[in-house]
């Protein structure tokens, strides 16, 4: 009885929390208390009844009513034990639980089935209980939210981020995906293989520009989660946005950056820097000759009408990720997200659930993978690697196993690549050629595709990433003719790279072997 009393007391307080909100704003909160009456009888009659329903309404709180919630909730517990519902055996399991007086009793259970003429809108009439249900949910909510807001203690961030993550949960919750008949997908699957049967170049995701990352990708692939991770020094911002500069700029995809340890300045003065040929110290010193002053102007129009979105919020949180993420979408319909770093971001204000820092990268890593799903886009996130890359011996190549806090990365990710740039080991030459001013991308991990290694050139005096059969002398001067400044520039190859804050030390651009400090961030 001691049970039963305890359920009673928390039944109560969720209709006293219910008629709180509907005196505070006048009104009577959504319901549909016949309804209610009409599934939950229909579930006592029939078991196909219960089939239908018990997935959609999900909690016995979708109900208005103490009784009926109490009445839904036994019959969870009957569904999940696989022991028949019915009339009597709803009223035997509510007496073992105490609550037989809270559902209104044996009499009340009994006018319930008698309510009943059909089953057949069943499915119908769950479905509009639920959606009364979100509105209260959406009422209960948005009420908080303005009590929070006329408290001048609050922390009005805080209260953004909190409010993000109420709706989300609320969503989550609630919409909840149907499954797909065999029909249904394969006329989806077939039109996609038709659709890549007619690109010649075999790109059927968005391209980055790198020919040989390209064949073995097709592109990176909507809806997947790509994982770029590397040591510090190896150029893990370098290659993305150059990669996020060739998609943007020679494809006309729009991409979203997020940089969680510089500045949306910085992030463009490194893309300046590459596109233009310009020492990036020369650009931070601003002495420039004249021809290079004419060469600037010149060059980056193309990367001024980039559709390249930047937001460089520090310690961003996944539900203000999420959330800029659908805005961008609606807006502008980018179709690439980068993420500078995964390690930087947090689970959320309100992180009750998350226990030590590895859980929360978990819980990071997994949304990441849903917001990819969500928006139906690739979303690039990068990663640190551990220590024990420096500590082994050999080439020091990556491996799976190195990649830092958590396992849930390599688990959730469709594609794990790792940059590796053997020169910096002083290694001159290893199984693919002479490793001088290159780099690789090795793909560790590709759930739809096959692993290998691609590799290409690295220009040090730019930072920057290009495929090797580009055009360009590492050591080459970009000395523009007296007669025509810009000759020579137009018809360089337009691909870059630039480093992350987290590889620099004394000069910001140096990508010398010999000048980074390989302190883990």
């Amino acid at each position: 009885m001691e049970n039963g009393e305890n359920n009673q007391r928390i039944s109560k307080g969720r209709l006293q929390r219910v008629k709180q909100i509907s005196n505070e704003i006048g009104k009577v909160p959504p319901q549909a208390i016949e309804l209610e009456q009409a599934v939950l009888g229909a579930m006592m009659l029939e078991k196909s009844a219960v089939n239908d329903a018990i997935d959609v309404l999900g909690t016995p709180e979708a109900f208005y009513d103490p009784k009926h919630q109490a009445i839904f909730n036994c019959i969870q517990q009957l569904f999940g034990a696989s022991e028949p519902i019915d009339l009597l055996t709803i009223t035997e399991k509510l007496k073992q639980l105490g609550e037989l007086e809270l559902a209104g009793g044996v009499v009340y259970l009994s006018s319930l089935t008698q309510r009943i003429g059909s089953v057949a809108h069943i499915e119908a009439h769950a479905r509009i209980i639920i959606q009364k249900y979100i509105q209260r949910q959406v009422i209960k909510m948005s009420n908080n939210l303005l009590k929070n807001s006329f408290d001048e203690t609050k922390d009005v961030f805080e209260l953004l981020g909190n409010a993000q993550e109420e709706l989300f949960a609320i969503t989550q919750n609630n919409m909840k995906k149907g499954y797909h008949t065999m029909q249904t997908s394969m006329m989806e699957a077939m039109a996609e293989i038709e659709r890549a049967t007619k690109i010649q170049d075999g790109v059927s995701g968005i391209p980055t520009g790198f020919k040989d990352l390209d064949k073995i990708t097709a592109g990176w692939q909507r809806s997947d989660m790509i994982v770029i991770a590397a040591r510090p020094a190896m150029g893990k911002t370098a290659f993305v946005l150059s990669m996020a500069r060739n998609t943007a700029v020679d494809y006309n995809q729009g991409v979203a950056v997020f940089s969680l340890e510089m500045s949306n300045v910085q992030l463009v003065k490194r893309l300046i820097s590459s596109e233009t040929r310009i020492p990036a110290e020369k650009l931070r010193k601003g002495n420039l000759a004249d021809h290079e002053m004419q060469q600037l102007h010149s060059r980056i129009t193309r990367l001024t009408n980039a559709p390249i979105f930047i937001d460089d919020t520090p310690g961003i949180s996944i539900f203000e990720l999420r959330a800029k993420c659908r805005r961008l979408k609606d807006k502008y319909d980018i179709n690439m997200v980068i993420i500078d770093y995964l390690q930087l971001m947090t689970a959320g204000s309100n992180n009750k659930g998350v226990g030590s820092r590895e859980q929360e990268i978990s819980q990071i890593s997994r949304s990441i993978k849903e917001i990819a799903r969500e928006l139906n886009i690739p979303v690039i996130a990068l990663s640190q690697l551990s220590r024990s890359v420096e500590q082994r011996g050999g080439d020091k190549r990556p491996v799976l196993s190195d990649l830092r806090e958590s396992g849930a990365i390599e688990q959730d990710a469709d594609i794990v690549s790792f940059i590796y740039r053997p020169e910096y080991y002083g290694i001159t030459e290893d199984d693919y050629g002479p490793t001088q001013g290159v780099g690789d991308i090795i793909i560790a991990k590709h759930r739809n595709g096959a692993t290998d290694t691609v590799r290409l050139k690295f220009i040090g005096k730019y930072a920057r990433f290009e495929n090797r059969d580009a055009a360009f002398d590492e050591h080459e001067e970009v000395m523009p003719s007296a007669m025509n400044p810009s000759a020579g520039f137009e018809d360089q190859p337009n691909t870059m790279t630039v480093r992350s804050k987290m590889d620099e030390i004394e000069d910001d651009f140096n990508f010398s072997s010999n000048d980074f400090d390989d302190t883990p961030f």
